[in-house]
């Protein structure tokens, strides 16, 4: 394996008091309210792909409609991240932090009285962008308060809340759409109450140290963390370094500093949520297409797996480095995904435990997406870096959920599986050449 490159990211930054505090029950609280973002990914996901079968029965929808249902909040999250990332990055981070999740809640309630597929697109659309939101949000808010001692290992448990939501949203569903006629509404609504109890216990966060520091607003920097309980003079060492320092601008994460770290991330993001929203959306149909084996048992463990997967993760993000993992991840992903592309044939007993390992390997992975890329950025573009590779990945994601059901259609189960493979090898390839090590790195 290659060396880890260098480049002008976190990195290089010098130590700070302000990195090594130590953990206090702030610090827990603010990834406490981040972890609501990805749980409502994970359920809505979740929600929709048992929901839309029942769904498109009863309004009459066939593939294409189903494709753009199955990839809406894929698309508001896009906006969402990228837009509120940009603003956050120049009006702060607690104002928006406080309003995305009475979007989400307000969206999902109005769910309950759709009478057609382009009603409950443009909501699903708006959930999205309350998510994208909170996504560009959330873990630059944890990675900019918590001490660099945790926090890997806080911002690689929002994914774990992920898969939670994920894995609730199957046993919920499955059990809610069983007992008939309308009870997907009630499904679809039940993510608003998360939402409201989000929005009710963020009153009172404050605004991130680190970026009031890099507008120039030492007092109040100074007064939030007193008013946290901490020591003010930890703030000393990031006002030398922030002095005199101009606030960047958005399109310097595509200048001469920046480009490599922006494009790893963008290119390492798509290569897993590319397949793993594609799989994971239309998890029966591919079930039943390739491994031969779909029934309420084998959704279940694999569903397990998933859970197992991302537990796992935290364990292997605390132990590994960002790159190691990165690499190793991708390289599992490839090889055990590639024998249902080339051998879509073979013996259920083979196929369904590759597809495992691939569930365990992939949950496992994804944590990264919370961790990699607020340390890929200073403060002044955390935030609109953070959104911009968050957004870009939901349209990955979105196109390819769109046309995996398509694709099975059209050209059939092998190629469609052999198209996934080759994202998760440019994925690798991009890991091994540009992936920076960034574990324990202070943040500038």
């Amino acid at each position: 394996m290659p060396p880890a490159r260098s480049s002008s990211s976190p990195t290089d930054t010098t130590v700070t008091a302000f990195d090594d505090v130590p953990l206090n029950r702030f610090h827990l609280r603010i990834t406490a309210l981040t972890f609501c973002a990805n749980y409502s990914d994970g359920y809505e996901l979740g929600i929709i792909s048992i929901a839309l079968p029942v769904i498109a029965g009863q309004l009459g929808f066939g593939s294409v409609w189903e494709g753009l249902l199955g990839a809406s909040a894929l698309l508001g999250i896009f906006v969402g991240s990228i837009v509120v990332g940009w603003a956050a990055d120049r009006i702060g981070r607690q104002r928006l932090y406080m309003l995305d999740f009475l979007l989400i809640a307000v969206a999902s309630a109005a769910e309950f009285f759709v009478t057609a597929p382009a009603q409950l697109f443009v909501l699903r659309l708006l959930i999205g962008i309350g998510i994208g939101a909170d996504y560009a949000l959330g873990p630059t808010l944890v990675a900019e308060f918590v001490p660099r001692r945790y926090r890997g290992k806080l911002l690689a448990s929002l994914t774990v809340l992920w898969t939670v939501g994920y894995v609730v949203a199957f046993f919920l569903g499955n059990y809610m759409v069983s007992l008939g006629g309308e009870s997907w509404r009630w499904l679809l609504a039940t993510s608003c109450l998360p939402a409201i109890a989000v929005v009710l216990l963020r009153i009172g966060v404050p605004e991130s140290p680190r970026w009031l520091l890099a507008r120039g607003k030492v007092d109040q920097a100074r007064a939030v963390v007193r008013r946290l309980g901490g020591d003010e003079h930890s703030l000393d060492s990031l006002v030398d370094a922030d002095s005199g320092r101009r606030t960047a601008r958005y399109r310097e994460l595509f200048g001469r500093r920046h480009w490599r770290n922006t494009a790893f991330g963008a290119i390492f993001y798509n290569a897993q949520v590319i397949p793993y929203f594609a799989i994971y959306t239309f998890l029966p149909l591919v079930l039943k297409m390739g491994v031969g084996q779909e029934d309420t048992s084998s959704d279940g463990l694999l569903n397990l797996f998933l859970l197992a997967g991302s537990l796992g993760g935290l364990w292997l993000v605390a132990k590994m480095t960002r790159r190691g993992l990165i690499i190793w991840s991708f390289a599992m992903l490839a090889a055990s995904l590639a024998p249902m592309a080339v051998w879509p044939d073979a013996p259920t007993a083979l196929l369904f435990p590759l597809f495992l390992i691939f569930t365990f390997t992939m949950s496992a992975a994804v944590n990264l997406d919370q961790v990699y890329p607020p340390e890929l950025f200073p403060t002044d573009l955390r935030s609109s870096g953070v959104g911009l590779l968050n957004g870009l990945s939901r349209v990955g994601s979105a196109i390819g959920t769109f046309l995996l059901p398509l694709s099975l259609d059209s050209l059939g189960f092998s190629p469609t599986m052999l198209a996934l493979a080759l994202v998760l090898v440019a994925g690798l390839v991009t890991a091994v050449l540009w992936a920076p090590e960034t574990k324990d790195a202070a943040l500038r």
